[in-house]
């Protein structure tokens, strides 16, 4: 069977639109036509001339009703009228003396240029009629919205008068789009008064305007020195639980990142291109989510790669990475999807790898990208999507530069090395902390290089010193924020005042990562070729193994937390255990103890019973040190692992590390555990600095005698 392929055919010459209005020179132009047409028909037809008549006197009836309810003007109502009865009266005068006369040509060829000329002008009539019956309720509106203004800057020039005893002169009102609250533009009076005078007194103002709780009266610099800019807040928005905005659009580096909204209602960005940023939060404040928030932000721009530092079990991160990892979610085309973010670290070592990767690539910038920073004549490197931004999000980081710990000021003096090295060459950080504190902003590099800010108070007021955090801003207290996730962010662009961050959901996270899969950018190859295998190796197996460790499966789940535990479990050591639940660690511990056992005549346990057996012979070795010598489980536990460790020793974080899972201990707590010992003679320590160990007394090398 034969297909026909039928082929639309496009329209040759002038394209004639029957539905489109007539202007005066067509509407003459159809009205003439028309009468010579019907004059032309009737004489012809021999018919009755007092039709055209007719027929002439209903067309000017129907358009003067229509025109009337239209509320068109009476001029326009008599011109069509008119043109109407004329062009009816010409009809019945051709039909009577015949239309294909140059009498009766002419008369219809004047008679269609005055209809055009008519029209033209009632149409011109009707427009100015048209624009100044607008003008007239624009008039109307300014009038009202004027008068309101009037009333809303003679209020606040009272109030300003009685609270800050300084008379000023309002300029301007403008009132938000959200409908939030209004902006006061004002003119100080002269000898000298600041916008700082009418700032120092938010609290007062807003009492005396009797403003809702968490809405704010706040003065920031005007145009210039002379006027003050007062920004008053009429509904509290940050009360409202806002999710992230589900519109995953692209964003870029140089257009600013969302990071919440003011108390206007509109968004703030912050622009990360040569600044640092820092975050601080108390628990409970929200600063985990913000933590996302900013990721979910960083994920989206086409320009920016994000490498993240937790060495909290890497949990920022996790939730950006594993969907990814796990082969969880996919594209619409059903590929799988990279991970939100462009590299995790949670463990010390991969920070360490991180920064020097960060310094690396940052050297290799500042040599090979010369040419392109001669083309652009600039000393900043252009950040595209072929040349992104590196930012570093560090999770609490600014613990770990304030940290006294051996490691910790290590991976501190790499931090500060990238921030002070990488500006030019597109690597910032986001430091996060608990507090704003002495020691969290002591540090001169994190002050001076971190100029976007951001306070999460949560209503908490311990270590919450805002004046350090913000130096220079007047008015801010703690309880004006008292909801999760508000405080207060300050950018070079924005003063710092009020702000909330959004609500992000988990499932917005895997949203997120699906919907811009494609979007992120890769490493330019000088960078890379810097970074090397390190960073090539990020997401092999072995450097990954412990994301998928922390995360339970639907069968350790139903076995429960006691079954689920890994790791190094120490309670062999006090309770018995099935051989078949016993660790492998636990075994050589099991083992070794009973070869001293067997060689040695060790001190009985005191938590067993009396018996009739006679207590061995003294002199062996001791091992109560497991039990009486100390008193929590955690501690017996340690010095288990110090003994079991030979002549060679320990240290300090080998014990932490295997301790975590099963007592939770800190590193900084087997620190102190060790140096009691140390003063006890319970242990040796043996060696200085990086390689110091600490050996148990019964494998302790002899000490020379003291002269």
């Amino acid at each position: 069977m034969a297909t026909t392929t039928t082929t639309k055919q496009q329209p040759s010459g002038p394209v004639l639109d029957w539905a489109a209005g007539h202007g005066p020179v067509t509407g003459a132009l159809s009205a003439t036509t028309g009468a010579f047409a019907v004059a032309t028909t009737g004489a012809t037809t021999h018919m009755p001339p007092g039709w055209a008549l007719a027929v002439g006197a209903a067309g000017a009836l129907g358009h003067t009703v229509a025109g009337r309810r239209a509320r068109n003007a009476g001029r326009t109502l008599a011109t069509r009228a008119a043109s109407w009865l004329v062009g009816a009266g010409w009809t019945t005068w051709a039909i009577t003396h015949g239309p294909l006369t140059w009498a009766a040509l002419g008369s219809l060829a004047t008679i269609g240029v005055g209809i055009g000329a008519a029209a033209r002008s009632t149409a011109l009539h009707e427009e100015a009629r048209e624009e100044e019956a607008i003008a007239a309720e624009q008039r109307q509106i300014a009038a009202e919205l004027s008068a309101e203004r009037r009333a809303i800057a003679a209020e606040w020039i009272d109030r300003i008068q009685r609270v800050c005893s300084i008379t000023v002169r309002v300029v301007g009102v403008e009132k938000w789009e959200t409908g939030t609250g209004y902006s006061l533009d004002a003119e100080l009076p002269p000898g000298g008064a600041t916008w700082n005078k009418i700032a120092a007194e938010s609290a007062r103002l807003s009492a005396d305007a009797r403003l809702p709780h968490g809405c704010t009266a706040t003065a920031s610099p005007g145009i210039h020195q002379g006027r003050v800019i007062i920004d008053v807040t009429t509904v509290n928005v940050l009360e409202q639980e806002r999710t992230y905005p589900t519109e995953y659009g692209p964003l870029s580096l140089h257009t600013g990142i969302p990071w919440g909204y003011r108390t206007n209602a509109e968004e703030i960005r912050a622009y990360l291109r040569e600044q640092c940023a820092l975050v601080v939060g108390p628990t409970g404040s929200g600063k985990t989510n913000m933590v996302h928030g900013i990721l979910a932000g960083f994920s989206r721009a086409e320009d920016i790669l994000t490498w993240v530092i937790d060495l909290n079990a890497g949990s920022a991160g996790l939730p950006w990475v594993l969907p990814a990892l796990n082969g969880e979610i996919k594209t619409g085309d059903g590929k799988p999807v990279r991970p939100g973010i462009d590299w995790l670290a949670g463990t010390f070592e991969e920070a360490v790898t991180m920064l020097d990767t960060a310094v690396n690539v940052a050297k290799q910038r500042k040599m090979g990208y010369q040419d392109l920073l001669a083309r652009h004549n600039t000393d900043l490197l252009p950040i595209s999507p072929q040349v992104p931004q590196i930012m570093l999000v560090i999770d609490e980081g600014a613990e770990i530069l304030a940290s006294p710990d051996r490691q910790m000021r290590k991976l501190a003096e790499k931090i500060l090395e990238v921030i002070r090295i990488a500006r030019a060459m597109g690597i910032r950080t986001v430091l996060t902390a608990l507090g704003a504190t002495g020691n969290v902003l002591g540090n001169l590099m994190i002050r001076r290089e971190a100029k976007v800010r951001v306070a999460l108070t949560g209503g908490e007021t311990e270590g919450m010193d805002l004046s350090k955090m913000f130096p220079g801003s007047r008015g801010l207290r703690v309880e004006q924020a008292p909801y999760k996730g508000s405080g207060f962010m300050g950018t070079p662009e924005s003063p710092a005042a009020l702000f909330k961050t959004w609500r992000i959901l988990p499932n917005q996270i895997r949203d997120i990562i699906a919907a811009t899969s494609d979007r992120h950018p890769r490493l330019d190859d000088l960078s890379a070729k810097a970074a090397g295998p390190a960073y090539a190796g990020r997401w092999d197996t072995d450097r990954t193994a412990w994301m998928r460790d922390h995360t339970p499966n639907a069968d350790t789940i139903e076995a429960g937390p006691t079954e689920a535990r890994s790791g190094l479990n120490l309670s062999a050591l006090r309770t018995g255990q099935p051989a078949e639940q016993v660790s492998p660690e636990e075994e050589m511990l099991r083992q070794f103890r009973a070869q001293i056992d067997a060689q040695f005549a060790t001190a009985p346990d005191p938590t067993t019973p009396a018996s009739d057996t006679a207590p061995p012979a003294s002199g062996g070795l001791n091992l109560s040190a497991l039990r009486g010598e100390q008193d929590s489980p955690a501690q017996q536990a340690a010095l288990a692992l110090l003994l079991a460790a030979g002549p060679d020793g320990t240290g300090a974080s080998a014990i932490a590390r295997a301790l975590a899972d099963e007592y939770g201990t800190s590193r900084q707590t087997v620190v102190g555990w060790l140096r009691d010992w140390t003063r006890q003679g319970i242990a040796v320590r043996v060696g200085e600095g990086t390689k110091a160990r600490y050996v148990h007394r019964q494998h302790a090398p002899e000490q020379p005698p003291e002269n």
